[in-house]
């Protein structure tokens, strides 16, 4: 079978492009930005790339066109596509319909932590021999694959003989509450029917589709209506937008974390963690993440592999030699003893929590932050008036944007421990200016930020 991705090159639909050529589907897809890493990582896997939205694509004759939720009315494929009334689907559809549906689903959802805690519970699996599939919006340092179909292999297995005996049982999905498609305004994570489901954390995002926080939280409504009663939710025990979620009805056994009485963590010296369920230890975790947030998600995950029958002690093992994710507090190097990290953080709660956790792993050594604000959400300044207080435990913040009058109105109140830049060569001479050994730069975007981790590195060796 042929299909033909419209709008290839994005984490999710490259993710299902690797997945369905790895299940024995004939895969092409055509995207306006095609360039590496993700052309030459599909390239490498045989599915062939087109640039742009050209009609002449029809002559392909897939036979389905798998449409992602970036392409619009107008697109000129799309609207070849509707005038032939030609076979289409939305990427989270087609995945439910062709790859999830005789499957443990395990989705991990919030609005924070969905990638890492992704990562962490399909380690665990992996590392207790159930060699989940998985699709997951980053790239787990584990693995260096963002999604994989999940196959029990022997060696004399071959692809083109793969059955359903030879697939793992067990897939894991981060699970995100972004629309589905034009066609379908649902989130996506409604296609995915989990057996269990993690509930990590409800806030305002995604503030040009979402109206309010209201429809948010009935998005996740609809989630959990579809949850079966003999699977789990698993949830933030701290949070009030899950508790008034659950409140509009739940049919599935619960589990909480992150209260005393439940799941919950107590942070030793070292780094190293106590793990406790209904105040009875479980076991200690020694590893290099920091921060709360990091251990709310390795909860999430341990209960998680639990309900798939991972042991506690196991899973804990597991997480012992989990290596993160790239772009989650990933170190890009240290030079002149100025420490440069990549971070994703692109919400005020993120930045707030990682910051934090950058804190309290250096002490009083000197953070400077570098903030690429460029979220549809950000630029539409929902969080004004949150932003420059999630940035307070940073000793100076560089903000890189081409609307100064915003970034001078939301940052105010930093006074001059902010500076404002709209040329990247300018940014990175600012911050090599500045910098002094133990200091730790952590670059915040959810963007390529044109390259500026290798270039300021670069920079501080030249200026040593």
């Amino acid at each position: 079978m042929h299909i033909h991705i419209v709008g290839i090159c994005g984490t999710f639909m490259g993710g299902i492009a690797a997945i369905a050529r790895e299940s024995g589907y004939k895969v092409t897809g055509c995207d306006q930005d095609v360039y590496p890493p993700m052309s030459t990582q599909l390239e490498s896997q045989g599915i062939e790339l087109i640039p742009g939205y050209s009609i002449e694509q029809i002559q392909l004759q897939p036979d389905i066109f798998v449409i992602g939720n970036v392409i619009t009315r107008g697109n000129p494929l799309m609207e070849e596509i509707l005038n032939r009334n030609l076979p289409y689907i939305s990427g989270p559809q087609w995945l439910s319909e062709n790859i999830l549906r005789h499957r443990w689903v395990l989705a991990v959802s919030g609005t924070h932590g969905k990638t890492t805690t992704s990562s962490m519970l399909a380690w665990i699996l992996d590392y207790a021999g159930l060699n989940p599939g998985f699709l997951i919006g980053g790239i787990p340092e584990n693995f260096g694959l963002s999604a994989r179909i999940g196959i029990i292999r022997s060696e004399h297995t071959q692809d083109s003989e793969l059955n359903s005996a030879e697939i793992s049982p067990f897939f894991v999905i981060e699970a995100d509450e972004y629309d589905t498609a034009f066609f379908d305004k649902r989130s996506k994570f409604v296609h995915y029917h989990p057996r269990t489901a993690i509930l990590n954390n409800i806030e305002y995002d995604h503030a040009d589709i979402f109206p309010d926080l209201s429809a948010i939280k009935r998005q996740f409504h609809h989630f959990v209506r579809i949850i079966p009663n003999n699977g789990l939710i698993i949830a933030n025990g701290k949070d009030e937008n899950i508790k008034q979620v659950l409140t509009q009805g739940c049919w599935t056994p619960l589990e909480e974390f992150g209260t005393e009485r439940k799941w919950n963590t107590q942070l030793l010296a070292n780094n190293e963690i106590d793990i406790y369920f209904a105040q009875i230890h479980q076991g200690c975790l020694h590893w290099d993440l920091l921060g709360e947030h990091n251990r709310m998600n390795a909860l999430a995950a341990l209960i998680a592999a639990r309900h798939a029958g991972v042991p506690v002690e196991t899973g804990i093992a597991a997480l012992s030699k989990f290596k993160s994710v790239k772009r989650r507090m990933e170190k890009r190097g240290t030079v002149n003893g100025v420490t440069v990290y990549d971070d994703f953080a692109h919400h005020p709660t993120a930045i707030q929590t990682t910051l934090n956790g950058l804190r309290t792993h250096v002490g009083r050594k000197r953070i400077i932050a570098v903030l690429e604000p460029r979220s549809n959400t950000m630029k539409m300044s929902v969080w004004k008036d949150y932003l420059a207080h999630s940035l307070q435990e940073a000793d100076h913040v560089f903000c890189f944007t081409r609307d100064s009058q915003w970034a001078k109105s939301t940052l105010c109140t930093l006074n001059n421990r902010v500076d404002y830049c709209d040329d990247l060569n300018q940014l990175i001479q600012k911050i090599v200016a500045i910098t002094k050994p133990e200091d730790h730069v952590l670059i915040m975007s959810n963007g390529g930020f044109g390259g500026i981790h290798d270039k300021l590195l670069s920079a501080l060796q030249e200026n040593q």
